[in-house]
């Protein structure tokens, strides 16, 4: 069961400040980008939009780093102005950061914890409840208990369905749900109201919702978009190959998304031909950053003339522990280490292409548009051939 096409209005700003990813707040972020004059490179650079940008990261650290998601309790004072201004923007830009990165397990993560958010959100807003509701199931219906101050929704079956096999506990299961007319009763848990409960399913539709619209979003964002967040990509980037204490999926892309410079100090030292100082440190920091182990950054040495493992070992702990950042395209060329002259690689001569991570980065951005467009093609084939069958079939008949 789809969410419904036509939301319920909602005028309250501050309602759409809490909840920036309603889809009735689309058009409230468009104003508060308009109204204030505020473009994608102001959110970015602006001074004044600083405490946006705290924000947003914020929320992007929290769905790194705690398991239960966001804190609902980290929210700013959405009674001014400001502070509406302030949340919806800090979740906008949250949210380019994480299309800009295109890995897959940040979008997961970040969705998980905005979910999460909005479900204790959800469970708690007594006034809203009813509004947020309808936005993401087809109806609700709720009652009053008899003798206490109690309230029991109600949704509908086809919408429960959907949804309960996503949730897992003895609760959720539909024979342990009373059914009465198609509408499933939302019995208060252990620990949790009806509401809550209910919240639990809102939050299936959230997850659902915001996943579309990063799909969306990826599918449209060009290499100079996505570049412009190049910076708070690689700090989430490191902060969640920490986390997860795993190999993010970019170290185990294939060689051809190496930027040609990493590529040529690899294979130079990988034929014994001596790589000099401002190639090893940047080979090393390049490899820290694509979150390879020290021990896979140590191994791209072991031809190299003047090899001695303990020596290596050391120096690559060295840029690890103090987290070297790689040279950018200018140090490289003044230190002889860029292999390309205009019109060797279509990639380097863009104009913003700045930086070997951003290279990378639009690497793995045209690989996976590729690989999602071809997922589309794919089906809309199947669904030719099926149609093609049922017509068969009828012309048989």
């Amino acid at each position: 069961m789809p969410m419904p096409l036509m939301p319920p209005v909602i005028e309250d700003e501050a309602v759409l400040a809490r909840y920036p990813f309603l889809p009735q707040s689309s058009e409230f972020i468009r104003n508060q980008l308009s109204s204030n004059g505020i473009d994608v490179q102001g959110l970015i650079e602006e001074p004044w939009l600083e405490d946006v940008r705290k924000r947003g990261n914020l929320r992007l650290v929290e769905a790194v780093t705690h398991k239960e998601g966001i804190d609902a309790a980290t929210t700013v004072d959405i009674s001014s102005e400001l502070g509406r201004m302030t949340e919806t923007l800090s979740f906008l830009h949250a949210m380019l950061i994480v299309c800009a990165s295109f890995e897959d397990r940040l979008l997961n993560r970040w969705v998980e914890g905005e979910a999460s958010r909005a479900d204790q959100l959800f469970g708690i807003d007594e006034t809203n409840f009813d509004t947020i509701a309808r936005t993401y199931l087809s109806d609700i219906r709720s009652e009053s208990i008899p003798g206490t101050t109690e309230i029991v929704y109600y949704v509908p079956m086809v919408d429960y369905i959907e949804l309960c096999p996503k949730v897992s506990g003895r609760y959720w299961r539909l024979v342990n749900r009373p059914v009465k007319e198609g509408w499933v009763r939302m019995d208060a848990g252990v620990g949790e109201t009806s509401r809550q409960r209910t919240a639990r399913l809102l939050k299936e539709r959230v997850r659902q919702s915001l996943t579309e619209d990063c799909a969306n979003r990826m599918a449209k964002m060009d290499d100079a978009f996505a570049g412009l967040f190049a910076d708070p990509v690689d700090r989430i980037l490191g902060l969640l190959s920490e986390r997860v204490k795993a190999d993010m999926p970019m170290s185990a892309a294939v060689r051809e998304d190496w930027p040609p410079c990493f590529e040529s100090a690899v294979a130079e030292l990988a034929q014994g031909i001596n790589v000099n100082h401002t190639g090893r440190v940047f080979l090393a920091a390049m490899s820290r950053a694509m979150s390879h182990t020290p021990e896979i950054t140590s191994s791209f040495f072991a031809n190299a003339p003047d090899y001695n493992a303990e020596t290596t070992a050391y120096q690559v702990n060295h840029i690890y522990e103090h987290q070297y950042t790689p040279h950018g395209c200018p140090a490289l060329k003044t230190g002889a280490r860029c292999p390309i002259s205009h019109g060797d690689d279509r990639l380097c001569d863009q104009e913003w292409m700045n930086h070997p991570m951003k290279y990378l980065r639009a690497k793995q951005r045209r690989r996976y548009q590729e690989e999602h467009q071809n997922v589309e093609v794919g089906k809309q084939s199947e669904h030719v051939e099926d149609a093609s069958e049922q017509h068969e079939t009828d012309d048989s008949s």
